[in-house]
């Protein structure tokens, strides 16, 4: 059927428009899809980067998360050390690398290993999240300082623990923070600070029998 004047004007004008933007049309759709099919994959590829992640931190945990008391081998240890190093290399902006690095430190000070234990630890200083949207627990970031002091401490540098300490707000985790200071004013020679940061700890809810060992001692030295 021959088409009337109107349709065929309506024909002429597809076929203008098309001749003057189809080629921008199609490659719009390509890079549309391609950008959707981009996220597509990097979604596909993120899931199973913390698939990953996850399972090498669950053997971390396997192996390191142990009673107390229960002491970990010495080819156990050496497993956490080095799928703590995998965790880093390959998903280092992932959770999982940060809590790995405490079970790193732990088996670190276990062979007295003092100096990768303070590397793991700044590690995580290092490498945590700040951002807006993400942002790494506070309450690792205390437990890592904490440790970090108390290496420090038992590498025999007090000063630098003492700066640590002194630059740390510890909210909850004021009795272990308490504690340590004391520990750090001792080894400085400082009893009467000594004294006062460990009745502080006391103060702040530490109850713990080595708490109260260190007080005494310090009554016997006065």
């Amino acid at each position: 059927m021959a088409l009337n004047a109107a349709e065929e004007e309506t024909v002429e004008a597809i076929k203008k428009w098309w001749d003057e933007n189809g080629k921008q049309l199609v490659l719009m759709i390509v890079v549309v899809m391609a950008g959707y099919g981009g996220w597509f994959l990097w979604q596909n590829v993120r899931l199973a980067s913390a698939d990953a992640a996850s399972d090498l931190y669950e053997e971390i945990l396997s192996i390191a998360a142990v009673t107390e008391g229960v002491t970990v081998n010495a080819a156990d240890g050496a497993r956490v050390l080095e799928l703590a190093d995998e965790l880093r290399a390959e998903h280092g902006g992932s959770i999982y690398a940060l809590f790995a690095s405490l079970f790193d430190a732990q088996q670190a000070v276990r062979v007295n290993d003092l100096e990768a234990a303070e590397s793991s630890l700044q590690w995580i200083l290092d490498n945590q999240q700040t951002g807006f949207f993400k942002q790494t627990d506070g309450g690792l970031i205390l437990t890592t300082q904490l440790r970090m002091g108390r290496v420090i401490l038992a590498r025999g540098d007090a000063e630098r623990a003492l700066i640590l300490v002194n630059n740390v707000n510890p909210v909850s985790y004021e009795p272990g923070f308490a504690e340590l200071r004391g520990d750090i004013y001792f080894a400085l020679g400082r009893i009467v600070d000594a004294r006062e940061a460990y009745v502080a700890a006391q103060q702040a809810g530490s109850n713990s029998d080595a708490l109260r060992m260190k007080l005494d001692n310090l009554s016997d030295e006065s």
